[in-house]
């Protein structure tokens, strides 16, 4: 009997309780060696839809085509959406619609096991109903305090809840009203049953910056404040940090290295060296902070950079992986100073082939710090440059992108996916309130320092590979083939075509074709919904953005946990030591999972801070003017992205219907007016007014001034209309010959329009763009 019927017969068996994989290979008698098989057997059962796995890591037995898992979406209105687990069979819908009696208490984010019906709901959506809530994602949550009837009650942020939550006596934990307070839930609001809950934190006034930072920072439950143990250790590795002793290292003190980084970084954790060998080969030197060297496996430190998993960067604030003696000081690759550090030599012909890699534990003497800003006047300045920075670090800089110019072109002809999109940089004043926003420059000097990352990432994820070792990779699977699909369909809307829609260079060459034109936001933003997430994980997956088939992240140990993991393995290799436990693969795809999610949360707090912020901004100024992007396009109305200030907000469909009816195109991505045949379509341009402004539900709303544009069909209609007119004007006239060349004039150029004309205006419009 093989491993799969097993899994099968135990999980279907009356006894049987839901166990996770370490569990299930001990029930079923797995050796250690058998385990990888087992593991592969379960992840094709998953596939199969046979088996399901839950968020707390346990397995059950598939319950059948009417019964599956995923995560629950609570709306504003109390109805919900559910979105199922990949193990769901492709031909299933991919959204489900939850009417608000059949949400139990469920809240976002939360686990659940649902029930799918035949009946069809909102947007033609298939109906489910909840049937278990497996595990919530979050019972700790954050709002406003307030008393009524000699009550106290919480609203919580965002729209999670409509109905405030039932606190207690008034003044719990010294709260005043309006202030933000954090509680935990008791007891999940119903529709029919209030929710209860207790405070365990007062923030402050609602509306003060550091209380709307810290509000996040506990939405979002990111750990912030380092234990006492953990500070210590920190402290311990300061005292035993001596750079005299470079015993076991490679000394590149004298060597000259140099660091780009933004003006404002303070962990510094990549340097460069760049220099030319007998062969003619360039020989690249990517040095990295060798934060293992501080942070040992089963120590307080390496406890707490795990459960943080990543540095969080929010606007005005840094909450570190790993406390600041660490990051910001003795592992920081800063000017002037001897430095630990992991490097990752790689020789490349003149034509940019890799072929070899080295890898050595050294210590270097970063020579010069510069700001990315300051790259490329200095290589603008010449002889003036080299005088004030000295020959070898200017000679330096200079190898240094003539080097990223060759690799990078390589991997652009490679088939590497180069999405454009700008980004905006907020400007504060001293109080931490948004003043304005500048266009960040992405600049050459940024390209050469993230061709070195990309190429070191790339060669130990390809050493460690050939070596046969387990390693955390960074993954970006292939996109669904149905959406890559939807997305050829949307660029024919766009008078583009995309025949080869599976193939990433006819994708990038796309991207080149429509770069400064129009049309380059609609791609970018179709492009970008149609990719799935890069994640971290044990499996040999790739990852299609960048056209590769190894990669790991090794470049900043400073900020992420993969990155130590990697170095860690990096270590036993140089050392030759036996292999630490990163490289154990039940530790792999535990770790994989969770700093995937801690990478996540990271990125949609930095979102959300950077949202309530901007919607403060916006709170006195209604009535403005903006000139924005549409940047989504529902049934229910468009969102459009500010292009001087990045706030993004809806424009409900009542308020455009207003004026006349709207059909949502699902292929063009578009609202259409029945009408008018006015189309609003994802990437174009808008003027829009602000409306509203909600800071405690996190909405904006947008009135449409103008914008959108008229549909072929429409236009084609008033062109034909016109030339009726016209007709009917000269039959008027009385003339014969007139009616007789009305008649063949308006069949005649009525065809051509429709037909030969219209071929020939799109291949001008198409030869504009290439040009």
């Amino acid at each position: 009997m093989g491993i799969e019927q097993n899994v099968l017969e135990l999980l279907s068996s009356k006894q049987y309780q839901p166990l996770k994989f370490r569990e299930l290979a001990e029930k079923l008698n797995v050796t250690n060696k058998q385990r990888g098989k087992l593991r592969r057997s379960l992840a094709e059962l998953i596939a199969a839809g046979k088996v399901q796995q839950h968020a707390n890591k346990t397995y059950s037995i598939s319950e059948g085509p009417n019964l599956i898992s995923g995560v629950v979406k609570r709306m504003g209105s109390g109805d919900g959406f559910f979105r199922p687990h990949d193990q769901v069979p492709a031909k299933e819908p991919q959204e489900y619609w939850i009417p608000e009696g059949e949400m139990l208490d469920a809240a976002s984010g939360d686990e659940v096991l649902v029930r799918v019906t035949k009946r069809r709901g909102r947007s033609g959506k298939r109906v489910a109903q909840i049937v278990e809530i497996i595990e919530r994602q979050a019972s700790t949550f954050v709002g406003t305090y307030f008393e009524k009837n000699g009550q106290s009650y919480v609203q919580v942020d965002g729209r999670t809840f409509n109905e405030p939550v039932y606190v207690g006596d008034p003044g719990a934990k010294g709260a005043n009203p309006d202030d933000k307070v954090v509680f935990d839930m008791l007891r999940f609001p119903t529709p029919r049953r209030q929710g209860e809950g207790v405070i365990t934190k007062v923030l402050g006034p609602g509306g003060d910056v550091e209380v709307d930072t810290m509000s996040i920072v506990y939405q979002f439950g990111i750990p912030h404040e380092f234990p006492e143990e953990v500070l210590e250790d920190a402290r311990r590795q300061a005292d035993r940090f001596d750079d005299t002793d470079l015993e076991g290292r490679e000394d590149l003190t004298d060597q000259t290295i140099i660091t780009i980084d933004p003006a404002d970084a303070r962990d510094f954790d990549d340097a460069i060296s760049l220099e030319k060998n007998e062969a003619g080969h360039y020989v690249l030197g990517v040095h990295i902070a060798d934060v293992s060297h501080f942070v040992r496996s089963n120590s307080p430190l390496n406890t707490e950079a795990v459960k943080r998993g990543t540095s969080v960067y929010l606007p005005r604030k840094v909450i570190p992986m790993l406390p600041e003696i660490i990051s910001n000081g003795l592992a920081s690759l800063q000017e002037g100073k001897v430095r630990f550090t992991k490097s990752c030599f790689i020789e490349f012909t003149p034509d940019g082939v890799p072929v070899s890699t080295r890898l050595s534990n050294t210590a270097i003497n970063v020579k010069k710090r510069f700001a990315y800003e300051e790259v490329l006047p200095l290589l603008a300045s010449g002889e003036k440059g080299r005088k004030k920075v000295g020959a070898k670090v200017f000679d330096l800089v200079e190898r240094m992108q003539k080097v990223a110019r060759i690799l990078r072109k390589r991997r652009h002809d490679k088939g590497m996916l180069e999405l454009s999109m700008p980004e905006v940089k907020l400007l504060f004043d001293k109080e931490g309130r948004i003043t304005g926003a500048v266009e960040e420059e992405h600049d050459e000097s940024h390209q050469i320092i993230e061709e070195f990352m990309l190429a070191a990432n790339i060669a130990v994820a390809r050493e460690l590979t050939d070596r046969g070792i387990l390693f955390l990779r960074r993954i970006h699977p292939d996109p669904d083939e149905v959406k890559l699909r939807t997305f050829a369909e949307f660029v024919e809307t766009l008078d583009l075509q995309l025949p080869k829609y599976q193939d990433r260079k006819s994708l990038q060459a796309l991207l080149d074709k429509v770069k400064g034109h129009p049309a380059e936001r609609s791609i970018s933003y179709g492009l970008l919904r149609s990719m799935k997430q890069a994640e971290y994980s044990r499996f040999e997956v790739g990852h299609y953005a960048l056209a590769e088939e190894h990669y790991c992240h090794f470049t900043s140990p400073i900020r992420r946990y993969p990155d130590l993991t990697v170095h860690r393995i990096v270590d036993s290799i140089i050392k030759k030591t036996r292999r630490p436990k990163e490289s154990n693969e039940d530790e792999l795809i535990r770790l994989g999972k969770h700093c995937s999610q801690t990478s996540r949360r990271a990125e949609r707090a930095e979102r959300e801070l950077t949202k309530l912020k901007l919607l403060r901004y916006m709170e006195d100024r209604i009535g403005e003017e903006l000139h924005a992007i549409i940047t989504g396009v529902e049934t229910f109305g468009i969102f459009s992205q500010g292009i001087e200030i990045p706030v993004e907000g809806l424009t409900h469909i009542r308020r455009l219907e207003a004026k006349e009816n709207f059909d949502y195109d699902q292929k063009a991505r578009a609202l259409v007016g029945r009408s008018t045949g006015t189309k609003f379509r994802l990437g174009d341009p808008v003027t829009v007014k602000v409306a509203k402004v909600d800071i405690d539900r996190r909405e904006l709303d947008f009135e449409l001034l103008s914008g959108g544009s008229k549909s072929k069909s429409e236009n084609s209609k008033k062109k034909k209309k016109q030339k009726s007119k016209g007709n009917s004007r000269q039959k008027k006239k009385g003339s014969p010959k007139g009616k007789s060349q009305g008649k063949g004039q308006s069949k005649g150029n009525g065809k051509g329009k429709s037909g030969g004309s219209s071929k020939k205006s799109n291949k001008k419009r198409r030869g504009k763009k290439k040009g």
